[in-house]
């Protein structure tokens, strides 16, 4: 027999406890059992929360990661007993909402010093993606953040893109300097072949043109990778052969 979330002491329902220790003191299913705010006459709000995070199994996530929360929808939602349309749409906000706070703030004037500095502006927004994303970052000369643009959206193993893509809005604007940003929704940011030979890409277009080529930052789960950087330690490798 399930036990009913009155019956629990006060410091382990998920409101109290919220309230008691803070927000980083509940579980995911705690969590989400605050959004739900109610279970049925058979399980609790918690319990029909676990039911939801064990979508994630089904989907082959690991237990700590919540991304899948962002793909399923209303319906899949449904399907579970105890999650009528109204629990399935406060989800489906709630996500909505986490994707949009993880959205880099106002980053105009932002100095780039180095390739963390660059990755950690999209690091947040883009390491939950589950789709492959674009960005041209744009900086004057002393590597201020002048604009940050989305140029592609693609699938989770792809995102179409150009070299004219890339480099028209810097033409147009006469930025001095930009770099490109885009994430493997895979969580691994090892550069693929094609990923090199854009880049190589790019950077002769870039020279041609007079534009300075900063970097190109793969991004991945909570990791990046410099493409500048990657493509040094490939050079010095061959030459040592």
């Amino acid at each position: 027999m399930a036990v009913k979330m009155k019956e629990l002491p006060n410091s382990e329902k998920p409101y109290e406890k919220l309230e008691m220790y803070g927000e980083h003191s509940l579980s995911s299913a705690e969590l989400i059992a605050i959004i739900i705010k109610t279970g049925t006459k058979e399980e609790s709000s918690v319990t029909l929360a676990q039911k939801i995070l064990s979508l994630g199994k089904e989907k082959n996530c690991k237990e700590d990661n919540l991304k899948f929360l962002q793909e399923l929808s209303i319906e899949e939602l449904t399907q579970i007993h105890g999650i009528g349309r109204v629990k399935a749409i406060q989800l489906k906000a709630v996500c909505e909402l986490a994707k949009r706070i993880a959205k880099p703030m106002e980053t105009i004037k932002v100095k780039i010093k180095s390739p963390q500095e660059l990755a950690n502006i999209v690091m947040d927004e883009l390491k939950a993606e589950t789709r492959e994303i674009v960005k041209v970052v744009m900086l004057n000369s002393k590597n201020l953040i002048i604009q940050i643009q989305t140029i592609s959206i693609g699938g989770a193993n792809f995102a179409y893109i150009e070299p004219k893509d890339v480099l028209k809005e810097a033409i147009k604007k006469g930025v001095p300097t930009i770099a490109l940003i885009h994430n493997h929704p895979s969580g691994d940011p090892t550069p693929s072949t094609q990923d090199i030979a854009f880049t190589n890409k790019i950077q002769e277009i870039s020279q041609m043109l007079g534009i300075q080529f900063l970097d190109h930052i793969i991004i991945g789960d909570a990791k990046y990778t410099s493409m500048r950087a990657y493509l040094l330690i490939q050079e010095r490798k061959n030459q040592n052969q």
